[in-house]
């Protein structure tokens, strides 16, 4: 069964760098990327850090949620991303499954602007 999926993808640390690496992998590894634009916002949380840079992508998957979720911490993990205690400092990228055939499964979707505008951009109906 083919489950439906946008992912977020965000990045502050050379983050032009990380986020074409991140597609790039997705477009390796999964048929039909479809991608929002990508823009920069004003950290939340933790102000003092560089701006990120934010977008999503769409795609189609055989994975499980579970096993897509561990297979985009890998990829994080290879771009270098440390996780540290402070969730939202800096970091070279961000993977996060933010909906799930059809469903929001993030609840930072409802807090922040930047990832409605990439969902409605990539799945105009869900909102």
């Amino acid at each position: 069964m083919k489950n439906d999926v946008i992912v977020g993808l965000g990045s502050n640390i050379d983050p032009r760098i990380h986020i074409e690496k991140a597609l790039t992998q997705i477009k390796t590894r999964f048929l039909k990327v479809r991608a929002s634009e990508f823009i920069f916002t004003e950290p939340i949380g933790f102000k003092h850090q560089a701006r990120f840079c934010n977008g999503a992508v769409r795609f189609s998957t055989d994975l499980s949620a579970e096993t897509l979720k561990s297979w985009l911490l890998a990829l994080e993990d290879a771009l270098g991303r440390v996780r540290t205690e402070n969730k939202n400092g800096p970091r070279t990228i961000d993977l996060d499954i933010l909906v799930w055939n059809g469903k929001i499964i993030d609840p930072d979707v409802e807090e922040r602007d930047f990832l409605q505008s990439a969902i409605k951009t990539l799945q105009p109906d869900l909102f």
